[in-house]
């Protein structure tokens, strides 16, 4: 332990410590721009600089260790010296930033303009001069890249490069002209980008956003001639309350429903009806493949994001993959066919919408394959950052609303459905399902595989039912899918089933969420948080199995077998290599 005081007062910390881990666990709050917590720890903003006795100069606070040397010494946090600095360092950042706050998609939630307000920093600029210009990237299907906003904290590089392992960005030039952007400066949708959206999610401005689709829905809305549905993942209620004033983690399922009803779509459904449907479809794959050896292990399909990245960097594996659409574009898909065909409508005259908390989602929905009543699947996807735009443009009071339920049939989903939002749940959900039909077990057969839950990286386990033993292992992140892919290649790791999920945690911590300021993001585990809802929603559902629906019972009954051949025409798509790294 070494004593040293903050501002005056006494304290103790480990050796090693960090002034800024010192300052936070003893109350004192330390802006950052750059620093995240393991993925980017490089000191480059200098808005942590604090002062310390004996420095020669003011020192990064996210970088310096606290040694058995600095025994004694006082660290000041707001001395005059440290906030002109700070100040300073924002002014040179406006010098040449693009500062039209009142069109910026992260107005109100960016992290450059709440420091500029703490510190006083205001329109009048101190540095004038010369500055960059760019053209806006807009050439992937999911977001654009606006470097008249970045200010190079390369906090999207280390989350692209570390959290997913993929890179397909960095810091392009030198100096003044330092630019983040693709090899070459090629446009983003021409690298192998998987669409992820880990890059937004963190970014502090608004140089990183989502396309938004929301005049399209709104257009939608009203057309007398369309017939609007909107579908919402399970994910999306455990997120939407944050930017409500709920605390993270809070459920906000039932005014969820309320406003979607309110914002003037026409039906209001639930993708958990479409994990239900998948489970039942991945399920019956699963073990077909088992007992027929075939291609193993399976691995799921759910994560579009996912999808894109073994198609680019594992193509190998693209005979592993369950052949099973996502949850989003089954539900699409029994919309324009089961539904529509109850009704009595024409599939050309709905439109598809869904809320997802996933970036990827706007890529899926326009892949081939996707389109089983000869129209596409869905026809549009908006984030949970985007259907917050919707309700606040409404003007809808989101926190006065009452708890109203999703219409049926296709508003329903069991347990295993909405604990699809978090990773390890489409593997727990699939195998409730495969152990009531290996052992022909209902109310009896297991529910609870915690093996397979947790925020861990890669998790590994094993269960045995009806005499089969099924390995199975988890992964989510990209960093980690492909070190539990070298270990299947190298034969390292023997198992028959695989969950991946491309972002760290599963869908609640998904590219489409509700931003989170790095200040929590570094200190709070957003994942875990997140996910007690969903686990909670699934402990309070009466059907805890997929299998067990009368509404999943009752879409049968219209599709046939399980696993046949209407399900496959409906439910079921085809995976090819993208040849991007070629």
């Amino acid at each position: 332990m070494v004593n040293i005081k903050i501002n005056g007062v006494d304290v103790s910390v480990e050796e090693g410590t960090t002034i800024l881990k010192a300052c936070r666990d003893n109350g004192v709050k330390i802006p950052t721009l750059c620093w995240l917590k393991d993925i980017n720890e490089i000191g480059a903003c200098r808005i942590c600089v604090v002062e310390m006795t004996g420095a020669r100069s003011l020192v990064a606070a996210c970088v310096y260790p606290i040694s058995k040397f600095d025994e004694g010494k006082n660290i000041l946090t707001h001395s005059p010296a440290v906030l002109e600095s700070r100040k300073m360092t924002l002014q040179l950042l406006l010098s040449n930033h693009d500062r039209k706050c009142l069109s910026c998609a992260r107005s109100g939630h960016c992290e450059l303009q709440a420091l500029c307000r703490e510190l006083g920093v205001d329109d009048e600029l101190m540095f004038e001069g010369e500055r960059n210009h760019y053209e806006i990237d807009t050439s992937a299907a999911h977001m654009y890249r606006d470097n008249n906003k970045c200010i190079n904290c390369r906090r999207c590089v280390a989350a692209c490069g570390v959290t997913q392992g993929i890179g397909v960005i960095g810091a392009n030039n030198r100096g003044f002209k330092t630019s983040i952007g693709c090899a070459f400066e090629m446009p983003l949708a021409e690298t192998a980008c998987v669409s992820c959206g880990q890059c937004i999610a963190v970014c502090p401005t608004g140089a990183l956003s989502e396309k938004d689709d929301t005049d399209k829905v709104w257009a939608a809305i009203n057309d007398p001639e369309k017939v609007v549905i909107v579908q919402t993942a399970p994910a999306v209620r455990a997120s939407l309350g944050e930017a409500f004033g709920y605390p993270m983690g809070t459920n906000v399922q039932g005014k969820l429903a309320a406003s979607l009803k309110r914002l003037g779509f026409d039906h209001v459904f639930d993708t958990d009806f479409g994990a239900d449907l998948t489970i039942m479809e991945e399920s019956n794959e699963l073990l077909e493949r088992i007992k027929n050896k075939g291609v193993l292990p399976m691995i799921t399909s759910c994560s579009p994001g996912w999808i894109r990245y073994c198609e680019a960097y594992y193509p190998e594996f693209l005979p592993n993959l369950s052949t099973c659409k996502s949850p989003q574009q089954m539900a699409g898909a029994m919309i324009k066919t089961y539904w529509a065909q109850q009704n009595n409508i024409d599939p050309k005259n709905i439109v598809s919408v869904s809320v997802m908390p996933c970036t990827a989602k706007k890529f899926e929905r326009g892949r081939d394959d996707q389109s089983a009543a000869g129209v596409p699947d869905v026809d549009v996807v908006i984030t949970t950052r985007e259907l917050v735009k919707m309700i606040n443009r409404a003007g809808i009071r989101f926190t006065e609303l009452p708890d109203e339920e999703f219409e049926v049939p296709m508003g329903s989903g069991s347990g295993a459905a909405v604990i699809f939002g978090a990773t390890g749940g489409v593997m727990e959900a699939a195998l409730r399902t495969a152990v009531w039909k290996l052992t022909g077990e209902n109310s009896d057969s297991p529910v609870e595989f915690k093996e397979v839950r947790g925020v861990k990286g890669i998790k590994i386990a094993e269960y045995t039912a009806g005499g089969v033993t099924v390995k199975v292992a988890v992964a989510s992140g990209l960093s980690n899918a492909r070190e539990l892919l070298e270990k299947v290649k190298s034969g390292e790791l023997d198992v028959q089933f695989i969950e991946i999920m491309a972002c760290p945690g599963g869908c609640v911590n998904g590219g489409g969420q509700v931003i989170v300021p790095a200040d929590v993001r570094n200190f709070t585990d957003i994942r875990a948080e997140r996910a007690k809802a969903l686990y909670g929603l699934d402990e309070a559902n009466k059907v805890r199995k997929s299998h067990e629906t009368e509404d999943i019972k009752s879409v049968y009954e219209f599709l046939g077998e399980i696993g046949g051949h209407k399900a496959h025409e409906y439910l079921h798509t085809s995976y090819k290599a993208s040849g991007l790294l070629k």
